[in-house]
């Protein structure tokens, strides 16, 4: 199986900093890779962290603030100019049509790659493949805002002790599997569903129904924590979440590895974004992400 891992390439919300660029992130799947929200200096970030235009099937942006889009046009520039040969598909809140076109077509290029528009208008799936459905819910911030959410189709587990009690071994085992029963044994009976996994990503947004929606039993969920709790009136003012609010989200949902990110330039202390996202009861993997790193999906249970 390919990797399933998240390659961060900025974590600074609004402006960047000397230690964090504007947002980025390339989530890679079964050998598909989805960018989200590619923020000013997104394709130099993709050159530091080894991922190349090629690597790219699906652009998705949360809302068109500048730290999640200004990157768009370098980004699309730069997969016209390597020439990805596959088509890559946009996703992108339809209210901004008008700014993905200028960003699509900020300068002067020669356009060889088929980039698809499908902008997204409503609650519900984007897109089905046999590798995951993605679908998006609207978030509450001052302009429109979706959050994605990335499911696996769930599968089975075969269970080698009631096969071997059945008596059925080598290509009987391929030939249950098609044909759903063998000799009067049901798949049920020597198997279980094996849940596919689930993937999150939650950018600029107060609490509303949609966040724990979308974080809902998560193997990995990518959240903005942009201010820390003390700060929770200029969340609230600003349409953002706080990293207790995160946590507790998390907690709540089930989410087995939560990454926090988004961070205002005003704190300097990262590790205090944990401590309060631990004080608000998530006890699952956390990390807080920084620039360059890779985060790894968890292993299936």
């Amino acid at each position: 199986m390919s990797a399933r891992e998240l390659v961060v390439l900025g974590t600074a919300s609004q402006v960047p900093t000397r230690q964090r660029n504007h947002n980025g992130y390339v989530l890679r799947w079964d050998g598909d890779g989805i960018l989200f929200d590619p923020g000013e200096g997104t394709q130099r970030q993709m050159l530091r962290a080894g991922v190349a235009a090629h690597d790219l099937h699906r652009i998705c942006v949360t809302h068109f603030h500048g730290d999640h889009s200004l990157g768009l046009a370098g980004v699309i520039q730069r997969i016209n100019l390597d020439q990805v040969r596959h088509r890559i598909t946009a996703h992108y809140p339809e209210s901004g049509q008008r700014f993905f076109e200028r960003l699509r077509y900020a300068t002067a290029y020669r356009e060889t790659v088929r980039v698809t528009e499908a902008p997204v208008a409503a609650d519900g799936p984007l897109a089905v493949t046999p590798a995951y459905t993605l679908e998006a819910r609207r978030l509450s911030h001052p302009v429109e805002s979706y959050g994605y959410r990335l499911v696996e189709p769930d599968g089975r587990r075969m269970l080698p002790e009631r096969l071997a009690a059945h008596g059925i071994q080598g290509p009987d085992v391929g030939r249950i599997q098609r044909e759903g029963s063998l000799g009067g044994v049901p798949l049920d009976e020597v198997s279980e569903v094996r849940r596919g996994q689930r993937f999150a990503f939650v950018m600029d947004t107060r609490l509303c129904a949609a966040v724990p929606a979308l974080a809902e039993g998560c193997d990995l969920l990518v959240i903005e924590s942009t201010f820390l709790d003390a700060d929770a009136h200029l969340a609230e003012d600003h349409g953002h979440l706080t990293a207790g609010q995160a946590g507790r989200v998390a907690a709540e949902a089930g989410v087995r590895h939560l990454v926090l990110t988004h961070f205002s330039q005003r704190y300097t202390e990262p590790e205090a974004f944990e401590r309060e996202a631990r004080a608000a009861g998530f006890d699952g993997e956390l990390t807080v992400a920084h620039d360059l790193m890779t985060v790894p999906v968890p292993k299936r249970r």
